[in-house]
Order: structure tokens, then C-alpha cells, then sequence
């Protein structure tokens, strides 16, 4: 630790976002650029707290004193490599992710924890500034071929770990990019997509090969997979999205977040000069209070909404830490994001503790309404209060209420009638041993679609430790650094 007082005399700061009327002009990310003086104090703020309760907190295991402290000493070139050494992806984490490292962090006891993602992001974009990062190709080949089946963050962290470590591998991509969520979930003004095509870059040029377009199960089959393929890695995510079940759910405008946002991405893809679902001049409901829904208000707002409101079923949290989530555990607390920010600036609002009743129909068959009625908390099972109910307007309405499985299609339907009982876990995801291998030999699940929905930090941990799965399934050993995980580990 290079200053045994930094956390003393720095206090906690992050970049500022951009003004709200000029960002939401455009679709560029929200934060303005952060000094290297600002940082190395930020990295100066990580104490020597003897036990680092930030490993324990991230699920990569990520080295954070480490290259905290190479920052304060500049040491970027070291610094990237610490940070590989966990993570393939920190330019991804370093922007997605809710940080439970800063949650678990020591000095967040009685004070602002270190800004440990602020702090990773800037060593990654350091290190594509500077050219260091660059293809590491395998020394030796194996021979052996495996078949990656999803494009987000587990798959291509599994990709990249076993064509490194010499296997022959080809990631299959229903869609018509490479990315998964990544690419059409992440709206652009939280994460640019030149991101992701600089790491796609780095993986063609090690050897990984992509192959869009192809929905498994349907245009190749699993037999045919699995004969084409030494082993297979099953890393499509949890896509089966949760509906709501009311009258008028048939209406046109309203859609699920994933029929919504993918629209606008591919706009600023190129692939559309106008969204086919558009928010423009209409009033829109979003419904549902986590990351998907604050994707949709961003993405609502720079559409040029006449006005956008945000419905949760459950409470507003606490903006502290309760007792009954205690540190170091990842607390539920009130966030103000930055498409929170800008739907405050615009007259907008956030609604807690009411349900969806029913949305109303014009004369053209188009949602005009939704009507809604205040709750009770969890603990009374979310009972209506009767006199609370109410109509507001609704043109467009967004279903943000998160997934609740992998999608049980054509792929999973043969493998599981080849695997019989067992194939799935009493959550209807895939069920996999410590090696992340499921009932079907040779075939590993990764990520959301053996987890359940989680947190991309999860997905890349979890794609790594499959791939050393697969490698000592196909190898009788593995080289790769990183630990087969226990299935256990309880969800954040």
C-alpha cells in the first residue's frame, strides 16, 4: 500500500456526467473524462485492511489492492495485467456492473467505499489507448473443437479461455452481431459498442472463430452439434422474460423491454434510420425498477417521450445500508442512475409500491392507459389498497420485470430428453456438477441459463470456470487460471 493515509485524505469522487439537456441529444456514454490526478487519489482511498473483503465480494476474485496500488504508483502496464489475470472483460465490468467489490469493501463500514470500478475502467481504456492489449494466440493447438452456444459475457469468456488454451472454438449467435446482451440489451449511452468489437478483434485474432445467424437447435441440431464438437458449452442466458398476465396485455404498444431496446441499438447500428417501436411524442410507463428499466427511460427520453413514468411493485429502498442487510453483504438501496437523473430533470417519476391492473384500450385497439393500484408490502403478499386505484396515460408501455429462465426451445428440448430426469434444477435452469458439466456428457452450462438471472460479473466468472471445466474434460488436466468454482455460491 503506497499510501497508508490515503483514505483519510481523500474523500470518494467520481467523474462527473455529462449536463443532462446536452447528453440526452445524443447517444455517446454519460461520464466526462477523469484525471490521472483524481484517480491514483481514488486508488490511493484502498487501506490496508488485512483482509480484502472486495475478493470476497467479486465474483472473479478480482486482485483490487493490487492494482489499486499500481495505479497510485503508475505502474499501468502492470496494472492491466493484474486486472487480465481475473477478468477478460473489465471494460465491460468497469461500465455494467453494480460493483458488490464496493459493497464488500472495508472501508465502507463507517465511510465511502474505494471507487473501484471507476478505477478498473480507466486501467482497461489505459491499456487500448496504449496498444498493450493485443491477441494472445495459443503455443500449441490440442485438436479438439468445442462449440460455444451464446454470445454475451459468459460465452465469450468461456471462448476466450479455451482457445487460449489451445482448442479449436466456434461461438454460435442467434442474432445477427456478436454480443448477446451486451450488444443489443446495453443501450449505447451506457456502454459504446465499439467496446465490444475491439475484444472481438483481440479473440478472431487469437483464434476464436463467430459464426452469427445460426439458432441451435433449429438450423444445426444438438445431435449434430454434439457430433461436429469435442465438447459443448451451453451459455444462451436466461431469456425467458417475465410477463404480465392483464387485461389489455394484447394491446399494441405494449411490449417487453428485449422486443423494445434491441430497436433502438440496431439504429445506432445503422441498420434503421428510425426505431420500429418508438417513444417519440408519446407517453410512456416503464414497468419495473432494476437496470432494464432504467435502460428503457434512458433509451425513452433521448427518443424524445412526451413523458416517461416508472412503475415498481415493491417499496422504495433505503438510501443507506438497513440493518437487516448488513455489511459485506450487496444492500438494496435507493440508486439514482443517470437515466434516473435525466427522467427527474424532465418532470418524469418514479412510482413505488403499486401493481398494474389493466391497460386501456383507444378506439384503434393501441394502449391509451394503464390503470394501477397502490400495495402493501412483500410481507403482505403485495395486497391491494383499496381507494388507491388510478388511471394514467400510456402510449407506449415497456415490461422491465426481469427473466425467469433459459428459454426451453429446441436445443434444450433434445438434450433433455437424451439427459431424462434431472436435466433441469428445481428453478427450471440447467443443472450442472462442480465442473459445470450437466446430465449430458461432454455439454457444459454457463452463466444465466445454469444460474439463473445474475449479474454480468457472475456470467464472465462463471465462463471462465466452465471453460476449465471443459478443458480437463478434454484434456485430463487444465493450465487455465482459474479455479472450478462451487455451484453453491449464493446469488447477488
Amino acid at each position: 500500500m503506497a499510501d497508508p493515509k490515503g483514505f483519510l485524505t481523500h474523500d470518494r469522487e467520481l467523474p462527473a456526467r455529462r449536463p443532462v439537456d446536452v447528453r440526452i441529444s445524443d447517444w455517446r456514454e454519460v461520464y466526462q473524462d477523469f484525471s490521472q490526478e483524481k484517480l491514483t487519489k481514488q486508488a490511493a482511498r484502498c487501506m490496508d485492511c488485512g483482509i480484502p473483503f472486495c475478493h470476497n465480494g467479486c465474483p472473479l476474485g478480482n486482485l483490487i489492492p493490487e492494482w489499486n496500488d499500481l495505479v497510485f504508483r503508475t505502474d499501468w502496464r502492470e496494472a492491466i495485467e493484474r486486472l487480465h489475470a481475473t477478468n477478460n472483460f473489465p471494460e465491460f465490468t468497469g461500465r455494467l456492473c453494480p460493483a458488490p467489490c464496493e459493497a464488500a469493501c472495508v472501508l465502507g463500514i463507517n465511510s465511502d467505499p474505494v471507487a473501484i470500478k471507476r478505477v478498473e475502467v480507466e486501467i482497461i481504456d489505459r491499456a487500448f489507448a496504449e496498444g498493450w492489449v493485443t491477441p494472445r494466440p495459443p503455443e500449441v493447438k490440442t485438436g479438439k473443437k468445442v462449440a460455444v452456444v451464446g454470445s454475451g459475457p459468459a460465452g465469450l469468456a468461456a471462448a476466450q479461455q479455451l482457445t487460449r488454451a489451445g482448442h479449436d472454438v466456434v461461438v454460435f449467435e442467434r442474432a445477427d452481431r456478436i454480443g448477446g446482451l451486451l450488444r443489443y440489451g446495453i443501450p449505447e449511452f451506457k456502454m459504446e459498442k465499439r467496446h465490444i468489437e475491439r475484444r472481438l478483434e483481440q479473440m478472431r485474432a487469437e483464434g476464436t472463430e463467430f459464426r452469427t445467424g445460426v439458432n441451435v437447435g433449429v438450423d444445426i441440431t444438438a445431435a449434430e452439434l454434439r457430433a461436429e464438437f469435442d465438447a459443448v458449452v451451453l451459455s444462451g442466458g436466461a431469456t425467458q422474460w417475465r410477463d404480465l398476465p392483464v387485461t389489455g396485455r394484447e394491446l399494441k404498444g405494449v411490449y417487453q423491454a428485449m422486443e423494445y431496446l434491441p430497436l433502438s441499438n440496431k439504429v445506432q447500428e445503422g441498420d434503421y434510420d428510425q426505431p420500429p417501436i418508438s417513444a417519440e411524442g408519446k407517453h410512456v410507463v416503464v414497468i419495473g425498477g432494476g437496470d432494464t428499466g432504467a435502460d428503457c427511460i434512458g433509451t425513452a427520453i433521448r427518443q424524445g417521450a412526451k413523458s416517461v413514468t416508472q412503475l415498481e411493485i415493491m417499496p422504495k429502498p433505503p438510501g443507506s445500508r438497513p440493518g437487516s442487510q448488513p455489511w459485506p453483504t450487496f444492500p438494496m438501496l435507493f440508486k439514482m442512475e443517470s437515466a434516473h437523473e435525466e427522467l427527474a430533470d424532465g418532470g418524469g417519476e418514479r412510482v413505488y409500491a403499486v401493481s398494474t391492473t389493466e391497460f386501456a384500450a383507444d378506439a384503434d385497439g393501441n394502449v391509451r392507459a394503464l390503470r394501477l393500484v397502490e400495495v402493501e408490502g412483500p410481507q403482505a403478499g403485495f395486497k391491494p389498497i383499496p381507494g388507491t386505484e388510478r388511471e394514467i396515460p400510456a402510449e407506449l408501455v415497456t415490461l422491465s420485470m426481469g427473466f425467469t429462465g433459459p428459454e426451453k426451445g429446441a436445443l434444450l428440448q433434445d438434450l433433455a430428453s437424451e439427459a431424462g430426469d434431472g436435466f433441469y434444477d428445481a428453478r427450471g435452469n440447467v443443472a450442472r456438477d462442480k465442473t459445470y458439466m450437466s446430465k449430458v456428457d461432454g455439454v457444459f452450462v454457463a452463466g444465466d441459463m445454469g444460474r439463473g438471472q445474475s449479474l454480468i460479473v457472475w456470467a464472465i466468472a462463471e465462463g471462465r470456470a466452465a471453460a476449465s471445466g471443459v478443458d480437463r474434460f478434454l484434456t485430463g488436466d487444465t493450465a487455465l487460471p482459474y479455479p472450478i468454482l462451487p455451484t453453491a455460491r449464493p446469488l447477488v
